[in-house]
């Protein structure tokens, strides 16, 4: 409901003021390709290692979609702990930050989750941070990366908030054809 309302404004105001008065939109950039890398739909494996515990590994699906060539739209569903795990995610490139931005809700959590990341060409990798709840009630942030190490393959890695060498999530997608 608040959406329709907020589109009516938008559109009531956009015809006030004369439809040769508005700019138009950016088009998208170059940073855009680099989103446009993740869309199509991807089978995951997700490996989670926690102190003291042997790793955990669930597998899953992720459907990329991209908005307007603007933004990422991102759907995941796997199963966790016998349990429907679902997600989703919005990503896109913020022109004032001159970085990668993005806000992420899923089934196990009730409050949403924030990014930001900067492509490294050297590295042919996004780099950045995500906070994310912790087991004792606030909020961390933890290192990301992003690599494509080969056509059709992603991998992420989530590092914990103690900055340690090793990934305490490892995702890696294979692309569907």
């Amino acid at each position: 409901m608040r959406a329709a309302a907020c589109l009516a404004a938008i559109l009531a105001l956009g015809l006030a003021a004369g439809a040769s008065a508005q700019p138009m939109p950016p088009q998208p950039g170059p940073e855009h390709e680099i989103l446009k890398r993740d869309v199509g739909v991807w089978d995951s494996t997700m490996e989670m290692s926690f102190p003291g515990g042997p790793p955990m590994t669930m597998t899953g699906v992720e459907t990329n979609t991209l908005m307007a060539g603007r933004w990422l739209v991102t759907k995941t569903e796997s199963d966790m702990m016998g349990q429907t795990f679902e997600g989703r995610g919005i990503t896109g490139w913020d022109s004032g930050k001159k970085a990668y931005v993005g806000v992420w809700a899923d089934s196990m959590n009730t409050e949403i989750t924030h990014s930001e990341s900067t492509y490294d060409p050297e590295k042919d990798a996004l780099v950045g941070w995500m906070e994310m709840p912790d087991p004792m009630g606030g909020k961390s942030k933890v290192k990301t990366v992003e690599e494509w190490p080969e056509e059709n393959t992603r991998l992420v890695k989530i590092y914990g908030p103690d900055g340690g060498d090793a990934p305490f999530m490892t995702i890696t997608y294979k692309k569907r054809e």
